[in-house]
C-alpha cells in the first residue's frame, strides 16, 4: 500500500513495520551520540554534589518544559523543590509545591530513575493518574488511568477557532488500541534491536500516533522518550532535557510529527529531526552545566563570608539567571523588606566586591555580579 492509499500512518498495511535509512541516519546518530559521550565525560570530572545539581537543573527544565509545550505553565520554585525533595538535594529553603506539580515531577522521576523496569500497562495508568490528580483536564473531565473510548468521537489533533478547525492527526479508534497498545509495549521492553538512541527516537513517535489517553499524551510519549535515554546513557540521572529543545523548536516539532504521521512507514526524515534536536539539547546541557560550576565557585570562594537570608536567596537567584535588571526595588520586592534594608544589603555586597552597579544603569541604578577574577 502506497501512502496515497491512506490518510493516516496507523492505516499502513504494513503497520507498524517502521523503516529507516541507517547510512542516511549514520552521521547524525554518530554526533549526537558523541555530544553525549563529551557531557558526561565532563560530569564524571566533578564531584557528586556538582552532578547532583546539575542533574536537579536539568529535571526541572525537562518538567517546565514538557508542560510548555501542552501550553501549562507551572511555577518554577515549586517544581525545583518537588524534585529537590525527591533527590535528596539541599537548596535551602524549600517552595510550597501542590499536587499538580507533584503528579508531573513523580511522572517524570519515574520513567529516568527506574527506567529498567518495565513499562507496563499499570504503570502507564500510574503516569496518567499523576498528571490529572482531579478527574479533570481544564474544565472538561477525563478518563484518567484508563484507555480512551472515543465516547464524544475521534481522538483528534486540532488548532483553529471552533468552526474553522483543522484537524492535523486522527488518532486509531478505541476498539483496536488494546492489542496496539500490546505490540507497543513488547517492543518497547525488549532488548533493543537497534541503536537505543533510534528507539528512543521511535518509541516517542509509535506512542504519541497511538495517542490513547484522553489527554496527556504528548507529556507521556516525551517521558517514554525520556525513559529510552535513559537507558542509552545507562544513568539514573538527566544532565539534558530533550523536552526544553522541542519547546525551543515547537513549531519545527509539530510540522514534523505531522508530516511523519501522514507519510508512510519510511520515518528516516523523524529519526533524523530526533537526532539533531537531541543533539541541541546536549549541547544546551554544557551551558546549563556552565552555570553550574560558576555557582559553585562562587559559593566556594565566598564560603567564610556571613550573609543574610534575603542576601543568600537574591545572589542564588543572579546565579540562576535573573530575568531583567536587579534593582533596589525588585531587591525589596522579591525579599519582602523595605527599599532601605534592600539598599543596605546591596550596598554591603557592592563593599564587599561582590556587586556592582551595571553601566547605562537609565533612570534606576541596577546591579550585577562581579565576574569572576
Amino acid at each position: 500500500m502506497n501512502s496515497g492509499d491512506y490518510l493516516y500512518i496507523w492505516q499502513a498495511g504494513d503497520w507498524p513495520q517502521w523503516r529507516f535509512d541507517m547510512t542516511a541516519l549514520a552521521q547524525p546518530l554518530a554526533e549526537a551520540s558523541r555530544a553525549q559521550g563529551l557531557l558526561l565525560g565532563r560530569l564524571s570530572d566533578v564531584g557528586m554534589r556538582l552532578r547532583d545539581q546539575a542533574s536537579l537543573a536539568a529535571l526541572t527544565e525537562d518538567v517546565l518544559k514538557t508542560s510548555e509545550i501542552e501550553g501549562e505553565r507551572l511555577n518554577v520554585a515549586s517544581v525545583r523543590s518537588s524534585i529537590a525533595r525527591r533527590l535528596g538535594v539541599d537548596i535551602g529553603a524549600l517552595a510550597p509545591v501542590d499536587r499538580h506539580v507533584e503528579g508531573v515531577v513523580a511522572m517524570v522521576l519515574d520513567a529516568t530513575a527506574n527506567n529498567r523496569l518495565p513499562v507496563t500497562r499499570e504503570r502507564l495508568f500510574g503516569w496518567h493518574a499523576a498528571l490529572f490528580p482531579t478527574g479533570y483536564a481544564g474544565l472538561s473531565r477525563i478518563n484518567v488511568a484508563a484507555w480512551r473510548d472515543d465516547a464524544t468521537g475521534p481522538m483528534q489533533v486540532v488548532s483553529g477557532p471552533i468552526g474553522r478547525q483543522r484537524v492535523h492527526f486522527e488518532a486509531p479508534p478505541a476498539p483496536v488500541l488494546e492489542p496496539q497498545l500490546q505490540r507497543f509495549l513488547e517492543w518497547l521492553n525488549q532488548p533493543a534491536a537497534m541503536p537505543p538512541l533510534i528507539k528512543a527516537g521511535l518509541g516517542h513517535l509509535w506512542f504519541v500516533t497511538l495517542h490513547p489517553f484522553d489527554d496527556g499524551n504528548g507529556r507521556i510519549a516525551r517521558a517514554i522518550g525520556d525513559l529510552l535515554l535513559a537507558r542509552a546513557d545507562g544513568s539514573t540521572q538527566r544532565f539534558y532535557s530533550l523536552s526544553a529543545q522541542i519547546q525551543r523548536e515547537r513549531e519545527a516539532y509539530y510540522e514534523i510529527l505531522e508530516c511523519t504521521q501522514k507519510g508512510s512507514m519510511d520515518v528516516t526524515l523523524w529519526l533524523a529531526w530526533f537526532l539533531d534536536t537531541l543533539h541541541r539539547a546536549v549541547d544546551q546541557a554544557q551551558l546549563t552545566l556552565d552555570s553550574v560550576l560558576v555557582k559553585a565557585r562562587f559559593w566556594h570562594r565566598w564560603a567564610d563570608t556571613p550573609f543574610n537570608e534575603r542576601q543568600a536567596k537574591l545572589l542564588n537567584k543572579l546565579l540562576d539567571g535573573f530575568d531583567g535588571k536587579l534593582t533596589s526595588g525588585k531587591w525589596a520586592a522579591i525579599a519582602k523588606c523595605s527599599s532601605d534594608t534592600a539598599l543596605r544589603d546591596i550596598n554591603d555586597l557592592v563593599v564587599r566586591g561582590m556587586l556592582r552597579k551595571a553601566e547605562g544603569g537609565g533612570r534606576s541604578t541596577s546591579y550585577e555580579l562581579m565576574p569572576p577574577e
